[in-house]
This record gives structure tokens, sequence and C-alpha cells, in this order.
């Protein structure tokens, strides 16, 4: 087998609009205001399915997924992780692990992580102990420490039989 491991970076902008919600790893966690975003905006599992598809070499999510076409309009992220899933399982790549972290002052994550662990892996076909979902602030610095954004990034642990 060959380890192949791939990264995956998103940021999103909150809007000055009030929400009950934003999608973050796959989960609806409380917050007052809405990303501004063409899908539904979850930078977790953005990062993440451009994490795997780098493991493969296949673009990004913009590639697959365009936010200049109007199908993917407020389109629910998990939909992406699992394109990207079926395109590794494809070449005959096994996921061992995934890693991501978000960056944020607002919404905590901690309270929601195990859930969006669950939900992750189970739109991976993994067990949650090969996903981690981290979650940091960035001091008060930043535009995520001013709280006008979101970050994520994220890695893939994919391996292939060797050609």
């Amino acid at each position: 087998m060959e380890t192949r491991t791939g990264s995956g970076y998103d940021v999103h902008a909150f809007k000055d609009a009030p929400a009950k919600h934003i999608m973050l790893g796959g989960v609806a966690v409380p917050h007052t205001r809405a990303i501004d975003a063409h899908s539904d905006g979850d930078v977790a599992l953005h990062a993440l399915t451009d994490a795997l598809l780098a493991t493969i070499a296949a673009g990004d999510i913009g590639t697959h997924f365009p936010p200049s076409d109007p199908q993917w309009k407020d389109a629910a992220s998990i939909m992406f992780l699992k394109h990207a899933v079926g395109m590794v399982q494809e070449q005959g790549g096994r996921i061992v692990n995934l890693d991501v972290t978000v960056v944020c002052e607002r919404p905590k994550v901690g309270p929601h992580r195990e859930a969006m662990q669950a939900t992750i892996a189970a739109a991976c076909g993994l067990g949650a102990g090969r996903v981690s979902v981290k979650a940091t602030t960035s001091e008060k610095l930043g535009f995520t420490g001013r709280e006008e954004g979101i970050v994520a990034q994220a890695l893939a642990t994919v391996e292939f039989p060797r050609t």
C-alpha cells in the first residue's frame, strides 16, 4: 500500500444577517450570524472535501461544485464530502484518518464535537475514532478574532494500492 496525505483549507465570512445556526462539521450549531456562502458554507466539510480530493490530485471543491453554478446554491456540504469519498474509493483508496481544525471565537465547537465526529464518520464510512475535530481561537487577532469569519483546515490520510 501507498499512503498519501492531502490538506484542505476553507474560509467564509459572517454576514450581518441574523441566523439561528450555521452548519459546521455537518451539524447545525447555534449561532446568531449567518455564513456568507453559495452552499451551506460548512467550512469544516469544505476543508475535508479538499483534503480528500488532494489525495487523488482531483482539484478542489470549486472544480467539482463551482459557486457559479446555481444548482449548488444552498447545497448541503455533506454531499460534497460524500462525492470526494466516492472518488477516493473509486481509485481503491481507504481513508485512514481525517483531521479538521476550526478557527473561530464563536460559535464554540466543543459542545458539538462528538456530533460532528459522528456525522463526518458516518458520511465517510469510518469509525468515529478515525475522525478528529478540533477547535481553537485566534486570541482575538485578525478577522477570526474580530468574529468577521470562520476558518477550517483539514488533513486526510488515505492508503492506496501501489501502482
